[in-house]
């Protein structure tokens, strides 16, 4: 039996990078999918892709930062597929890549907006269905920025993502005795149009790679098998955790 056999998630993010490599992976262990994102053309043909296997999935496009649209998703779970049992919150943005007294207020709400509130509002609607389950997994894709280092220019990227660090401590002790995990994956560098908006020559790219111990960044696909490890019984006794997956970043300094 694959190890998502019957379960239903919600991936958010999922028109490209880690969010379509994780909705692909969890389809494939047996899950059923609701897929979010902006990009409807995209989803619809994740959906096509999914549908060819033996796993169920529905795309809804819509905004994170808009509570009615997490409600949605969350909706969409029940009455697809009768329930919902596993949330990957992985939608994000970067924002202005600028020094702080350069960044204007309404880029730094935009940033908080999308990867912190957003957060909030999955959870918001995800923990009640949960409960109606008695228990589920909730992981949300926070950052090696912010955590275990700063990056110019980002300081509102790297402030939304320790955020949702604190957000995973809060939810993982108010519903761990319901049976509702909730931990925080902190990818490295990882091969994404969005991380391509930072390393944009080859020159960058090439001194990322090295700041990892392993000298080289992810691909989606390695990100999105972690993202599994949360979602699945394989981490039953893990909540409240920030799980980096980062190439060594964290801990190399040569």
């Amino acid at each position: 039996m694959s190890i998502l056999e019957n379960h239903v998630a919600i991936v958010t993010g999922a028109s490209s990078g880690i969010g379509h490599a994780a909705a692909k992976l969890f389809a494939k262990e047996g899950a059923h999918v609701v897929v979010g994102a902006r990009r409807e053309t995209a989803l619809n043909e994740l959906v096509a892709e999914i549908g060819e296997g033996r796993s169920n999935a529905v795309a809804l496009p819509g905004d994170v930062a808009d509570e009615a649209f997490q409600k949605a998703l969350v909706d969409l779970a029940v009455s697809r597929f009768g329930g919902l049992d596993i949330a990957f919150n992985n939608a994000g943005m970067l924002g202005e890549l600028t020094s702080t007294p350069e960044m204007t207020a309404d880029n730094w709400q935009n940033v908080m907006d999308v990867n912190l509130t957003s957060g909030f509002l999955g959870a918001k609607y995800q923990v009640p269905a949960m409960q109606k389950r008695n228990g589920g997994s909730i992981i949300f894709t926070s950052s090696f920025v912010g955590y275990t280092t700063g990056m110019p220019g980002m300081s509102a990227y790297g402030a939304s993502k320790a955020g949702l660090v604190g957000l995973t401590l809060g939810l993982a002790s108010e519903f761990g005795q319901q049976g509702i995990r909730v931990n925080a994956l902190l990818p490295g560098g990882t091969d994404t149009a969005m991380a391509r908006e930072v390393a944009n020559t080859p020159e960058i790219e090439d001194y990322v790679r090295r700041l990892h111990a392993m000298k080289r960044t992810a691909s989606p696909g390695e990100i999105a098998e972690a993202a599994l490890f949360l979602a699945s019984g394989a981490s039953s006794f893990m909540t409240g955790q920030t799980l980096i997956v980062d190439g060594g970043f964290s801990v190399h300094r040569a």
